[in-house]
């Protein structure tokens, strides 16, 4: 191993934060300066900015010949930000979730999931599965758009011109190329952070025999979702509970339709997916997208409780990498023991999520 990887490593993850905080400071200040509706705005630059780590390192992965680091990113990311922010999220200060999510959203994310796994049945994520996945991100944006432009309502506008406020990426009273001038920085840091973070993680692999698809699942898939956690935990704190979820979701979108599918667009022979990730990181990310929905419904909040539980499954996710990567006989043990207690919490969370939606239906009812 190189003298410098854990240095670079380091350095690539600061470059990917700074560069994620420059792009959405420029982007959110030339949409306001143009007069783009803040809730546009936080729809759109705000997820794409704390999801642009994700791309840059993918992008960086497949052209550098490290698709399993690529792919290990994009599946990595949205369960770390599933079990592991939206856990520390709620354990901060607890979440609220907005209805819109739980019928619209979270549907979406899970219709996603499962489609990834079905074009990766083949055994590669190809260049046509990639520019469906593409399309279905830009269909997802204009559609947002066009929902917004619909129905303007003001308080609305309000809650994200705050939301923008509070998360510190709002309007900076700035002449438009200066904001061009913030993007360009922050694309140029993304990408100098992201070839750092590859690199150094693909030498650190190599050194202590750990594959580069467990890599990409552990290290660089924390290191390139620190922009959703900073802002998922600030936000929790500051009591807008509503937005940190928000941002976990749409980040999750982002991170399966447009930067798998960016990746495998450029790629020339399309992402390879590995039996292991058939087996075991595909079924984790659709079943921690899955369980969202009766957690949700119980009283569309995440509680500090279910934060604890989001978290130790991750715990226990990683526990696992680790020690299956060095064919460690204590790896069936937790498999076990993660397969037993998953099995437990989704019977409870299935029965307190559909008391929970008959509650709401009750309610609904009796307001009529």
């Amino acid at each position: 191993m190189s003298t410098w990887a854990i240095p670079a490593l380091i350095v690539g993850l600061v470059c990917l934060v700074a560069g994620a905080e420059l792009l959405v400071r420029g982007a959110a200040g030339i949409a306001s300066r143009l007069g783009i509706a803040p809730v546009i705005v936080g729809l759109t630059v705000v997820a794409f900015g704390t999801s642009a780590p994700e791309l840059a390192v993918s992008i960086s992965a497949v052209r550098g010949g490290s698709a399993d680091v690529a792919f290990g990113n994009v599946v990595g990311s949205n369960i770390v930000n599933i079990l592991l922010i939206l856990g520390a999220s709620a354990v901060v200060g607890g979440l609220a979730v907005s209805q819109r999510i739980i019928r619209l959203d979270v549907p979406l994310l899970f219709s996603a999931s499962v489609a990834v796994l079905l074009m990766s049945l083949d055994g590669s994520i190809g260049r046509v599965d990639g520019i469906i996945l593409f399309a279905g991100v830009v269909s997802y944006t204009g559609w947002l758009i066009k929902g917004a432009r619909r129905e303007p309502d003001a308080a609305v506008l309000a809650e994200y011109d705050e939301s923008i406020d509070e998360l510190d990426v709002g309007v900076v009273d700035k002449p438009v190329p200066f904001q061009a001038m913030l993007v360009a920085a922050g694309l140029g840091v993304l990408v100098a952070g992201s070839q750092l973070l590859v690199s150094s993680a693909t030498d650190i692999a190599e050194t202590i025999g750990v594959s580069d698809l467990v890599i990409g699942l552990t290290v660089v898939a924390v290191g390139t979702s620190l922009p959703e956690m900073a802002t998922s935990m600030l936000a929790a704190s500051r009591g807008r509970r509503d937005i940190a979820v928000g941002n976990v979701v749409g980040s999750c979108l982002f991170n399966l339709m447009c930067v798998l599918g960016a990746s495998a667009v450029v790629s020339s022979d399309g992402i390879a997916v590995t039996d292991g990730s058939l087996r075991l990181d595909l079924p984790v990310m659709i079943a921690a997208t899955a369980v969202l929905v009766p957690i949700f419904w119980n009283g569309f909040r995440i509680t500090r409780l279910e934060g604890v539980v989001l978290i130790g499954f991750y715990l226990l996710y990683v526990v696992y990498l680790v020690l299956d990567s060095e064919d460690h006989a204590a790896s069936s043990a937790i498999g076990m023991t993660a397969l037993i207690a998953g099995g437990i919490v989704i019977v409870v969370l299935a029965v307190t999520g559909f008391q929970g939606f008959q509650r709401h239906q009750a309610n609904l009812a009796e307001a009529r």
